[in-house]
């Protein structure tokens, strides 16, 4: 069986985690965060959206434990000095947003040791880009070790556009999106380098770009 690591627990990094503990938890042998064990292991338990994590989860200064399995928690910013192959990581989860062009996303293969990444975002020149449920038949293990999930909103829309294409064919299309704040959305009105989103989050409508146009094509 595969062993894999979590590079960012943010919010795509821990629900991988929560989906995984419903059948092998015991895989993930590595989360690497720059934050600490005691808020990530809080994170984890008590989530906004998803509810309470429903098993035990506890932490020292070096894991976080997940129903009593501990998960070993690295804080290193350049994932080259990640220990992937002294840990003997098969897969690892690029879920931080930072490395998601190939020459950075493959650091984990190259430096760190790992035999494969999965970037959890649109990315620049990878391997292949996945949508599970559209184009998951073209996936080589042999030849594909940096792969792309692409993005939430063209794995929203993917599916749809396949079906339309299959049945009547696409030649052009146009594509909106309305979606949730993030991270990157001021909470209240503060200086940021796009001025859209130095508004307010809550109460305030954010014209933005997609890259989700652009993957849904290829």
């Amino acid at each position: 069986m595969a062993n894999y690591a979590i590079n960012g627990f943010g919010r795509i990094g821990r629900n991988v985690l929560r989906a995984m503990t419903q059948k092998q938890v015991e895989r993930v042998v590595a989360i690497n965060d720059l934050t600490d064990t005691h808020t990530l292991a809080h994170l984890l338990k008590w989530d906004s959206v998803h509810g309470e994590f429903d098993g035990e989860i506890d932490y020292d200064e070096q894991n976080i434990i997940v129903r009593g399995h501990k998960i070993k928690v690295l804080k290193e910013r350049d994932p080259a000095n990640l220990p992937w192959k002294k840990l003997d990581v098969d897969v690892v989860l690029e879920s931080t947003g930072f490395f998601t062009s190939r020459d950075k996303a493959e650091l984990h293969l190259t430096k760190a040791g790992a035999k494969r990444v999965l970037i959890s975002a649109p990315a620049k020149d990878p391997d292949v880009t996945i949508c599970m449920g559209v184009n998951e038949d073209v996936f080589d293990p042999e030849k594909h070790r940096i792969v792309s999930n692409a993005s939430c909103t063209t794995n929203c829309l993917a599916p749809m556009a396949k079906v339309l294409h299959d049945k009547f064919g696409i030649a052009h299309g146009f594509m909106s999106t309305i979606h949730s704040y993030t991270n990157d959305q001021r909470i209240l009105d503060f200086p940021h380098k796009d001025l859209r989103r130095a508004r307010a989050a809550a109460i305030n409508i954010i014209p933005s770009t997609t890259g989700a146009a652009k993957a849904i094509g290829e």
